[in-house]
């Protein structure tokens, strides 16, 4: 999965150099495709951190802040490079510091059925993120602090809706609350504009949580393209 990604960014006509946050040395070097890759320059490394969000932070630093930033994720095994330069060309246009990928949680659904998915309700649909952030300013790297601190406190929720605010949680739990409301009240509180891009591509949404994803992703690539069982899945 991680090679599949890591090329399907390096097809893609937006992308300039590609940073590969994990897995673990003793792993990297256990894959001499991704160790050569790094040996070639094809991209480059650092080890990741304790939780995704501390590991996006990490990665983030050391990339220099005026440079646009387009983050994924590893497990994001359905990634087409169409997908990608249609996503960062809409995000380029939007206009916004940090535009989010999004796609229609029915549509989403439909087309991959079997395989289960979070929806994210708002008053006027139901979405599903894609896994997939543009950081076009300097300034939307502050979200990349905000989901380390809320990530700190999801075992106290007290606190992380003191964070998002108790009057955009609670609209939001009555499904009152709409995705632009949403989006400019986090806006407000984090001092940046976000956006979103809402993706034509289903697949977008389909990211590798469980043996059942891994096993749908597994039937859908083209032909030839399969990657490794991870070891824990393996019979």
């Amino acid at each position: 999965m991680v090679l599949r990604v890591l090329n399907t960014l390096g097809a893609s006509e937006h992308i300039g150099a590609r940073l590969l946050c994990g897995p673990p040395r003793e792993a990297l070097e256990r894959c001499p495709e991704l160790q050569d890759g790094v040996d070639h320059g094809d991209w480059d490394w650092v080890e990741n951190q304790e939780t995704p969000s501390t590991s996006a932070h990490y990665a983030l630093q050391r990339l220099p802040a005026t440079v646009p930033v387009l983050l994924t994720t590893a497990d994001h095994a359905l990634l087409s490079n169409e997908i990608v330069d249609y996503f960062c060309a809409q995000a380029n246009l939007a206009g916004y510091d940090l535009v989010v990928g999004l796609a229609l949680y029915a549509e989403v659904m439909a087309a991959n059925p079997g395989v289960k998915r979070t929806g994210l309700r708002f008053r006027e649909n139901t979405y599903c993120g894609c896994n997939l952030f543009a950081m076009i300013s300097p300034q939307a790297r502050k979200v990349a602090d905000f989901w380390r601190r809320a990530e700190q406190d999801r075992k106290r929720p007290w606190r992380l809706i003191r964070r998002l605010g108790w009057v955009s949680v609670l609209r939001f739990l009555l499904g009152r609350l709409t995705l632009d409301e949403a989006l400019r009240r986090l806006s407000k509180r984090l001092g940046i504009h976000i956006g979103y891009v809402l993706l034509p591509y289903p697949e977008a949404a389909v990211d590798v949580d469980t043996e059942s994803d891994w096993r749908y992703v597994q039937r859908v690539v083209p032909t030839g393209d399969e990657a490794v069982p991870p070891k824990e899945l393996r019979a």
